[in-house]
């Protein structure tokens, strides 16, 4: 039940999170003057964290629901394969984001 809730939670934030960059790259790739609040919320740090931990962890337990409607049973299983992998992948994910030299 866990993983059904937060899968479309997920969805809904990443959706969110997603227009809330498109729109600010369209005030900062189309205007002179960039306006001050695009470009803080731009390049926010919790933005881009929130994006890449929802991201991993909503694109793998859909895999793992695509692999239970396959018809393997064994939830509890894949629910912590499928997490782990999620923390190893976010992990690596925001250190090589953190570590950036650009």
């Amino acid at each position: 039940m866990f993983v059904w809730i937060f899968h479309r939670l997920s969805g809904l934030l990443l959706i969110l999170l997603l227009g809330l960059k498109f729109f600010t790259s369209f005030f900062l790739m189309t205007k002179d003057q960039k306006p001050d609040w695009a470009i803080v919320l731009h390049t926010n740090p919790l933005s881009d964290t929130l994006l890449i931990v929802l991201a991993v962890f909503h694109g793998l337990y859909g895999v793992r629901t695509i692999i239970m409607d396959l018809g393997v049973r064994r939830e509890k299983l894949l629910f912590r394969i499928f997490t782990a992998l999620a923390v190893v992948l976010s992990a690596g994910l925001l250190a090589v984001y953190y570590t950036r030299n650009y």
